[in-house]
């Protein structure tokens, strides 16, 4: 009697287990024939059950299952990005159960390549499948101009594939573009660690944030330093190694790069430029405008090598004047006529850095009132009155009671 009641529960389990197995195909038929709905409700069943529920394979199948779902919504939602990151999660799922290796058994099934616009039924639906679909649907919201949906879409790709570049190049730059930038920062991280990838234009990104949206000088001056090893060359990082080494007052450090650089790239405005800055700070005022002027020889139409150079020029002038106020009235009386013609020679060589630079920023009110003063200094009425009438345009009537 014991055997017979032992031989039916052995039966009875060997029906439940089959009648689940036939769950699972019934998910797999419904799958291939793209009754969704009934496929889901089949592999859910199945993966409750203890023994199917146990086998990676219904975890793939139903990760297959969820992709499909995740494709066939055009909405195109958060809901759909949902979908697809439920999708991920449940190959992951299969993929742990299997042992976690990609290269043979279940996982090199659930990593099978994808190749897209091949005929619905030869697609393998792995989690690459699922990866060409989010990035058909981030190109689509894209050109749709929904940036944000489009960022979630890259972002789900590259959540599957940390080497695709053009996935995590245009994830970066989007979340860039929507002010994301921790997540900018995500993405362009893992170009940096792909070494044949083009880094440059990551590396430019990526100083631009940390210096600044995140006002982090010193953390956009260690990427530089990465980015000067692996392009040693690049004129724009030693640019921002030198702007940078400034703003953190590593000034030996600076004067240093900017010698360096000027090897290579002698007639760069904005080295010269600022090779000048740091003369001036060191107190080689001589020194220093040659630079400014340099910058100027370099690019004639570089606004803050103009405005520099007349600046330095204004501050000679203002020298030579208080230097002269101070003096005992019997040397004033025998100095003022030489010191104050020197003084004019300096203002008038002013002028001609300030008009250029007033050229080139044809609204800037600062340098119309500058030369409005040197001229009335140099006792151009003619001059006066015409910066007048412009700062009279630009700022009203009684601009001169608020300078």
């Amino acid at each position: 009697m014991k055997k017979l009641i032992l031989s039916m529960a052995l039966i009875g389990a060997t029906t439940l287990a089959f009648g689940q197995k036939k769950v699972v195909r019934s998910a797999e038929k419904n799958f291939k024939s793209g009754d969704l709905t009934a496929a889901m409700a089949d592999i859910e069943a199945a993966s409750a059950d203890p023994e199917t529920g146990s086998d990676p394979a219904t975890y793939l199948l139903k990760a297959q299952i969820e992709t499909k779902m995740f494709g066939s919504d055009s909405s195109n939602t958060a809901s759909t990005v949902e979908t697809g990151r439920t999708a991920l999660a449940t190959y992951n799922k299969a993929l742990e159960m299997a042992g976690g290796n990609k290269e043979e058994g279940l996982g090199k099934d659930i990593y099978t390549e994808d190749m897209p616009g091949v005929p619905d039924n030869l697609r393998p639906y792995s989690i690459f499948t699922l990866k060409n679909i989010s990035f058909d649907k981030a190109l689509e919201r894209y050109n749709a101009e929904d940036q944000e949906m489009a960022y979630e879409f890259f972002d789900l790709a590259g959540e599957i594939d940390l080497t695709d570049t053009t996935v995590h190049y245009n994830a970066g730059f989007i979340a860039n573009e929507l002010g994301k930038f921790e997540e900018a920062k995500k993405h362009f991280g893992y170009l940096l660690d792909v070494e044949e990838y083009n880094k440059l234009t990551v590396y430019y990104l990526l100083v631009q944030i940390l210096s600044g949206e995140e006002k982090d000088p010193e953390a956009a001056y260690n990427i530089i330093m990465q980015g000067r090893e692996d392009y040693p060359d690049d004129k724009v990082l030693a640019e921002y190694e030198i702007q940078l080494l400034l703003q953190l007052n590593k000034m030996d450090e600076a004067m240093a790069s900017i010698q360096e650089a000027l090897k290579n790239d002698p007639n760069n405005a904005g080295i010269l430029l600022r090779s000048g800055y740091l003369k001036e700070q060191a107190g080689d005022m001589e020194g220093a405008l040659a630079d400014y002027k340099k910058s100027v020889e370099a690019d004639p139409e570089f606004y803050d090598g103009n405005y520099y150079t007349g600046a330095l020029l204004l501050d000679k002038s203002m020298k030579i004047l208080n230097e002269l106020s101070a003096l005992p009235d019997d040397e004033w009386e025998a100095k003022s006529q030489s010191m104050g013609e020197e003084a004019n020679v300096h203002y008038k060589e002013a002028v001609k850095y300030f008009e250029k630079a007033l050229e080139i920023k044809p609204d800037n009110a600062e340098v119309m009132i500058i030369l409005y003063q040197v001229h009335e200094r140099l006792k151009n009425t003619e001059e006066v009155e015409k910066y007048n009438k412009m700062l009279i345009e630009l700022k009203g009537p009684n601009w001169l009671d608020n300078i």
